[in-house]
């Protein structure tokens, strides 16, 4: 009954996700005055959690050393080029947008360790443990 707790998984899968974004907002921020640098962001965590078989989701495979999920390519692959702000010098990169993607990450963040402790309360329960 308790083998496979898929919550568990998405709640991981999640926080991985927001660490990851956040990485690539603190190097968007890195290079907030490099000439022609592009400001990078990863697609939203539902486009990267992908559908498996039969209404199942399955979480897509970064990097080689994964065992599971679609090998489709690592995070660069899955990468989104944000050219909506340039300036003069060709620099993409907005550190207001940057400020509102780190704050989105960071909820995002929070919302799986919530997910995580609910889910722990709720399997402590079904136990018989308070």
């Amino acid at each position: 009954m308790f083998q496979k707790l898929a919550v568990f998984d998405t709640a991981q899968a999640m926080a991985m996700h927001a660490g990851q974004r956040q990485a690539v907002i603190a190097q968007n921020v890195a290079n907030a005055d490099t000439p022609g640098y592009v400001s990078r962001d990863l697609p939203s965590f539902t486009e990267v959690y992908a559908p498996g078989e039969g209404n199942a989701f399955m979480q897509r495979a970064t990097r080689s050393t994964h065992m599971h999920g679609d090998r489709s390519g690592g995070v660069d692959g899955i990468m989104i080029e944000d050219k909506t702000f340039a300036s003069p010098d060709g620099n993409s990169v907005s550190l207001e947008t940057e400020m509102l993607r780190a704050t989105e990450a960071k909820r995002q963040h929070d919302r799986s360790l919530a997910i995580y402790k609910s889910a722990m309360n709720v399997l402590r329960s079904s136990l018989g443990r308070q």
